[in-house]
């Protein structure tokens, strides 16, 4: 098998390509033959050595593949194997050959292909968690979704439409057409306007229901003062810490010592009557049946056409440092791939 490694930390040219014997499925798992892999903003944070879930270096990364069964284990039916699946990877999905616990598979619908399906797991289930499960989005309330033209950004859209709600997003002028030809509402260019000046001015000053960041910092601040009354935060992601392409103490500082840890005390909380809140789907694991549960639904709502994920581009394994640079230029509009 092939797979992509990050042997040190650094810029996207550390990353390698290796070969190794292909592995052979355990009790309880079933071995996939990947067709395309996941690149998420957590790969590209491990690779500078500033994600503090990684395992130590040389690591093989990623969290979500596509393909077709081959092999399975002691314990799992052997009608899996010729099945199309996407799957759920605890990092290792940077491989053409991976190995996988039954309850983390799931089978594709008709139709959909394996890039459609890598383009799900880690962006749609973080959008649902942030929208329904947590955010109690519903009809007739307004998000406000921060980088809006990326993977969970467009997820967000389409579950957040679906629900009846008004999308505002962020995103640079050059995605706003997109963004709006898929129901936002309203689209604010970070790169030349104040979101927090022109969301009161678009809410008529009472503010939006649920904002989702992925930013952090500073921003934190700003989306929380965003919130009309039962408002809610929901933050994902640390991205204003990872603004070069290699580790930077300087940009880790900047990002911890602008975020605002006393604005969220529980009296200020009480007093505002607004939420705050965290999610982290790679510390969701043990979660099984509630993920599972959550993915199911979500293939449902693609079966009925609410949500389509949209793959803006794909990489061959040895372009890994393109598509990682790609995304860090902030080049994409939904979901970037690894293809062997």
């Amino acid at each position: 098998m092939r797979q992509i490694w990050i042997p040190k930390a650094g810029p996207p040219e550390v990353l390698e390509v290796r070969e190794a014997r292909d592995p052979l499925p355990r009790r309880g798992e079933m071995r996939i033959r990947v067709e395309a892999s996941g690149v998420n903003f957590a790969d590209i944070m491990g690779r500078m050595g500033i994600y503090p879930d990684l395992p130590k270096m040389p690591v093989v990364v990623g969290y979500e593949v596509a393909g077709r069964v081959d092999a399975v284990g002691e314990e799992v039916e052997g009608d899996w194997v010729g099945r199309d699946v996407l799957a759920m990877t605890r990092f290792g999905g940077y491989s053409d050959v991976v190995c996988v616990p039954e309850a983390q598979v799931q089978a594709r619908p008709p139709g959909m292909t394996a890039e459609q399906g890598a383009a799900i797991p880690v962006n749609y289930l973080t959008a649902y968690q942030l929208l329904v499960a947590m955010g109690g989005l519903r009809a007739g309330e307004t998000v406000l979704v921060h980088s809006a033209g990326g993977g969970v950004g467009i997820a967000a859209i389409q579950l957040a439409r679906a629900l009846g709600a008004t999308v505002i997003g962020t995103a640079s002028a050059g995605k706003h057409d997109y963004l709006k030809s898929i129901g936002v509402e309203h689209c604010i260019d970070y790169r030349s306007e104040d979101f927090a000046k022109r969301v009161p001015e678009l809410t008529h000053g009472r503010g939006v229901e649920l904002v989702i960041d992925a930013v952090g910092g500073r921003s934190f601040g700003k989306s929380y003062a965003c919130l009309a009354p039962t408002g809610r935060l929901g933050m994902f992601g640390m991205s204003a810490a990872a603004t070069q392409k290699s580790r930077s103490v300087l940009g880790f500082v900047k990002a911890a010592a602008t975020t605002p840890w006393l604005q969220f005390n529980p009296m200020r909380l009480m007093n505002d009557n607004k939420g705050v809140f965290g999610v982290n789907l790679g510390h969701m694991w043990e979660e099984v049946d509630r993920i599972q549960g959550w993915l199911e639904r979500l293939l449902e709502q693609y079966r009925a056409g609410e949500v389509a994920p949209l793959v803006d581009r794909t990489f061959k394994f040895d372009e890994a440092a393109l598509a990682h640079h790609y995304i860090q230029d902030r080049k994409n509009t939904g979901k970037v791939l690894l293809v062997p």
